[in-house]
């Protein structure tokens, strides 16, 4: 997808700050942190939201998921919020999946 934000970053098209990158999954340090540590886990292949997911990504989302786990512990992390939103409605701007690693500071509810 050419014109995805995320799919240039994770392609090296767009800088950003790279936390970690394999064949499946890119992260990476957001430009307007809401927390200390403020990162977006992104699967490599599009996907534009949660909903169109299909039983053939679930080892891959998985694979996103442990690896933002992954990221956490490396960071030293012992609480964070992890967050994937689905459609403008809740809150997603990129139309990608993404999930946000947020931690170093308390949260609270709604998110903020």
């Amino acid at each position: 997808m050419t014109n995805c934000l995320f799919c240039r970053i994770a392609a090296g098209e767009i800088p950003s700050k790279k936390v970690y990158d394999d064949v499946n999954v890119y992260a990476f340090h957001d430009i307007a942190p809401k927390a200390p540590t403020h990162i977006l886990v992104i699967p490599k292949k599009h996907i534009g939201r949660l909903a169109e997911a299909g039983a053939e990504d679930r080892d891959l989302l998985g694979e996103v998921v442990s690896r933002a786990a992954a990221i956490a512990r490396n960071l030293w992390l012992e609480h964070y919020r992890l967050v994937a939103n689905n459609g403008e409605e809740a809150g997603q701007s990129g139309f990608h999946i993404h999930f946000l690693l947020l931690g170093g500071r308390p949260m609270s509810w709604p998110p903020g």
